[in-house]
């Protein structure tokens, strides 16, 4: 991959003065501009059972500190990202990710 994965950052700024609408005219880009907030919702949720289980027990033996404090701050960096562009479903997403890598973090601290 000659750009390294960052040719959305180029694809960005050729868009910058031509922007499309939201929500889209054409009927599949619109329903992508609905489904996405429901999934930036439902995502995260698979994390919930590990929470669960976690908090519940009271028990963290085998959950990595390292993995999720490496999570957290990506997450970080990415609502960040969001909103410096304003994309929302980028933010809502990684805000929700961020609670529940937090929540399983301190659980692993207390209980691990």
């Amino acid at each position: 991959m000659p750009n390294g994965g960052l040719h959305h950052l180029h694809k960005r700024k050729r868009q910058t003065k031509k922007l499309e609408p939201i929500p889209h005219p054409e009927p599949f880009k619109r329903f992508l501009d609905h489904t996405i907030y429901v999934v930036c919702i439902l995502t995260p949720m698979v994390v919930l059972p590990q929470v669960w289980k976690i908090w519940s027990q009271q028990n963290a033996a085998g959950i990595s500190l390292i993995t999720y404090i490496g999570l957290i701050i990506g997450n970080i960096i990415w609502v960040v990202y969001g909103v410096v562009h304003k994309e929302k479903p980028i933010m809502l997403l990684y805000i929700f990710f961020f609670i529940a890598n937090t929540a399983i973090a301190i659980g692993r601290i207390l209980y691990g």
